[in-house]
C-alpha cells in the first residue's frame, strides 16, 4: 500500500477521533451541555499542543517519510508549518468576532451554540479543503497567481485597517438571510436543537439554521483571505492542509474561551490588518527580497504579540 495513503488516512482518522472526543461523542454529554470557560481553556490548550506536536512529526519524518521528494529540509518544513498554523489561527480570531455578533443578532442561547458550531466547523473543513485544492492547482500551473494573491491581501489588509469595526458585515448577513427566507420560511422560535421544524405539516427553518448558513458563508469569505495567506508562506500541499486543519479545529474551543472578552481586544483588528499587509507585500516583492522562514515567523509573532499585549495594557473601556 502507498505510504502516502497510509499517512493521510492515519492523519484523518486521528483528527476525527480527537474531534469526536472534543465534541463529547464518546461521553454522556448531552446536547444541552454548555461549554464552560475552564473546559474551553483545556481544549484550546489540547488543540494548540497537538498542532505543535505535529511540528515535531514533520521535523523527524519530513524527508524520510512525509515528503521525501520535497526540496525543503526538515527544519525549514517545520518552521513553515508553524508559521502557517500561527497565521491561520490568528486570522481565525476575526471569525470569532463575527460568530459572537451572529449569535447575538440571532439571539441564540448559549445552550444551543455548541451544536451550531459543531456543524459550522465540519462545514468549514470541507470548504477549506476544496479551496486549498483549487488554490494549489492554480499555483502549480500559474505561478503568477501568487502576485494576484499578494495584491488582494494588501488591499484587504488596508481596507480592514481603515474601515470601521465590522463595517458592511451586517449588509452581507442580511442579504444571506433574505436569500434563505426566499427559499424556505423561517420561524422565530427555537425548539430544541433542530435546524428545521414542521408547523401544520409545513417545513420551517429555525434561527439555528440561519445562524449556521451565515457562519458558513462568512467562513468562506474569510477563507479568501486566509488561503492566499498560507500560500504566501508555503505551497507544499501537506503543510498548507495540516496547518489549516489544526487552526480550524481549535476555533470552536477558542470561541468559547474568548466570547466574553472579544470586545476587550481593541488592537487585535489593527494587528490582523498589519499581518495581512505584511504578507501581501512579502508576496509582491519576494522575487527581489526573500525572507527566511524564521524571519517571517518572527515578524508574525511580533505583530500579534504587540497587538494582544497593547490590548491587555490599554483595554477597551466600553467592553
Amino acid at each position: 500500500m502507498d505510504h502516502k495513503l497510509i499517512l493521510w488516512g492515519s492523519f484523518l482518522v486521528f483528527i476525527l477521533f480527537m474531534l469526536a472526543i472534543d465534541l463529547g461523542l464518546f461521553s454522556k454529554k448531552s446536547k444541552d451541555h454548555i461549554v464552560t470557560p475552564k473546559e474551553a481553556l483545556v481544549w484550546t490548550g489540547i488543540w494548540a499542543s497537538l498542532a505543535i506536536a505535529f511540528a515535531g512529526i514533520i521535523f523527524f519524518f519530513w524527508k524520510g517519510w512525509i515528503a521525501p521528494e520535497s526540496a525543503l529540509t526538515n527544519g525549514n518544513a517545520t518552521v513553515l508549518y508553524l508559521t502557517g498554523w500561527l497565521v491561520e489561527y490568528s486570522l481565525s480570531m476575526d471569525n470569532i468576532f463575527v460568530i459572537v455578533l451572529l449569535f447575538r443578532y440571532f439571539a441564540i442561547p448559549p445552550i444551543f451554540q455548541r451544536n451550531v458550531l459543531l456543524w459550522g466547523i465540519l462545514g468549514a473543513l470541507v470548504f477549506r479543503g476544496i479551496l486549498i485544492g483549487a488554490g494549489a492547482a492554480l499555483v502549480s500551473n500559474f505561478h503568477w497567481v501568487l502576485y494576484v494573491f499578494g495584491a488582494f491581501l494588501l488591499f484587504t489588509g488596508l481596507k480592514m485597517l481603515l474601515s470601521k469595526e465590522h463595517e458592511g458585515e451586517e449588509n452581507a448577513e442580511s442579504g444571506i438571510v433574505k436569500l434563505v427566507r426566499k427559499v424556505i420560511p423561517v420561524t422565530t422560535e427555537i425548539k430544541n436543537h433542530d435546524f428545521f421544524v414542521r408547523i401544520d405539516g409545513k417545513l420551517w427553518a429555525t434561527p439555528l439554521f440561519l445562524a449556521l448558513v451565515v457562519i458558513e458563508f462568512t467562513d468562506v469569505v474569510f477563507a479568501f483571505d486566509s488561503i492566499p495567506a498560507i500560500f504566501s508562506i508555503t505551497t507544499e500541499p501537506v503543510l498548507v492542509f495540516t496547518s489549516n486543519v489544526f487552526a480550524i479545529l481549535g476555533l470552536r474551543s477558542l470561541y468559547f474561551l474568548l466570547q466574553g472578552m472579544v470586545d476587550s481586544f481593541r488592537f487585535l483588528k489593527a494587528g490582523l490588518s498589519t499581518l495581512l499587509i505584511f504578507i501581501g507585500v512579502k508576496m509582491l516583492v519576494e522575487h527581489w527580497v526573500r525572507l527566511t522562514p524564521v524571519q517571517s515567523l518572527s515578524v508574525i509573532v511580533l505583530v500579534l504579540g504587540v497587538s494582544i499585549g497593547a490590548s491587555m495594557i490599554w483595554p477597551n473601556k466600553k467592553a
